[in-house]
């Protein structure tokens, strides 16, 4: 039986009724310099970064006599080409597989010469171009819904008797997708309704989570599995969206004036999506505004310590993505 379906048949029971991110990444995925100030990029935990160009736009597109560059790393070692870093003989990095401990400023110093064509002078120019890389992740999500249903009265044990089976179909709804439903309550409340009069009814507010025991076997080999994670939860939003619509569709096709004593009100489901980052990632609109959304590795002074959306001050931690404050 389909699950609004047997929920339905309860309600009946129950009341005794019948019935990669940067402002200057171009679309080839190149990120070119700005002289004078750093340029902000932020790359995926473990993907690649675009290939960071040691020139800004304008000396792209002019004529570089023996250009040569310098690369320095976040730990003001000069740059390699290794099995992590790439290092082309025109200047551009690449890091591969990023982490969280390759955050931080990159610098490439370009030298080139003029060339009078008079005298065939020589002179030697340097200019320096700052890259700032961030790891960062997707937030997980969840999601808090409210909804309401209608009751006999405040007192009683039906009421409670509700909230328990309806918990029960919804975490059956979304088990295969190893979601769960958390911190659930509800309240009984005297609602006054204009042509209707007073109403009991039963605010009803719970989450929806995508770390059910067992979640980590959905990520088979995957090392950070948000975007699995995310996905399930964006099904389960769904399927529980669904599920209350059929409750008002059957309300509404089904009964005329023999409605049920407890049912679900029309309209009165709200859906909010809640954010929470890893431990070492957080949120930072102000400082992060080209990647608002995204959870950025914390940077060295700061911490985050479990699933919140910020980073926390920590003046002794000098480490990105630091998990604790020693």
């Amino acid at each position: 039986m389909r699950a609004w379906a047997l929920f339905f048949a309860v309600l009946c029971s129950l009341s005794r009724v019948g019935s990669q991110r940067s402002s200057l990444l171009n679309k080839k995925g190149f990120v070119y310099g700005t002289l004078g100030h750093p340029v902000k990029i932020y790359v995926k935990l473990r993907q690649n970064s675009p290939f960071l160009i040691c020139m800004d736009f304008g000396r792209a597109n002019k004529e570089t006599v023996d250009p040569t560059y310098l690369w320095i790393g976040p730990n003001e070692k000069a740059l390699t080409g290794n099995n992590r870093i790439s290092v082309s003989n025109t200047g551009q990095l690449m890091v591969k597989d990023f982490l969280e401990a390759l955050s931080g400023l990159y610098t490439c110093t370009l030298s080139y010469k003029t060339i009078k064509a008079e005298t065939q002078e020589e002179t030697v120019v340097k200019k320096r171009y700052d890259f700032m890389i961030f790891a960062y992740r997707e937030p997980d999500y969840s999601y808090q819904m409210a909804l309401r249903f209608t009751t006999k009265s405040c007192i009683g044990r039906f009421n409670d008797l509700l909230f328990r089976v309806l918990k029960k179909i919804l975490d059956n709804l979304i088990s295969d997708l190893s979601c769960h439903v958390i911190e659930p309550s509800y309240k009984c409340h005297l609602v006054k309704i204009p042509d209707r009069g007073l109403i009991n009814e039963l605010f009803i507010a719970f989450q929806v989570n995508p770390f059910a025991p067992g979640w980590k076997n959905a990520c088979n080999v995957s090392v950070d599995c948000e975007d699995i994670t995310n996905h399930n939860i964006l099904q389960a939003r769904d399927r529980i969206e669904e599920f209350f619509r059929s409750q008002a569709n059957i309300l509404y096709h089904h009964f005329n004036r023999s409605v049920p004593a407890m049912h679900f009100v029309d309209h009165s489901f709200q859906v909010v999506r809640m954010d929470s980052c890893r431990p070492g990632f957080g949120k930072n609109e102000g400082l992060h505004s080209n990647c608002a959304s995204c959870c950025v590795v914390c940077s060295p002074g700061t911490f985050s310590p479990d699933v919140d959306v910020t980073c926390q001050i920590c003046i002794s931690v000098h480490t990105y993505g630091a998990k604790s404050c020693p």
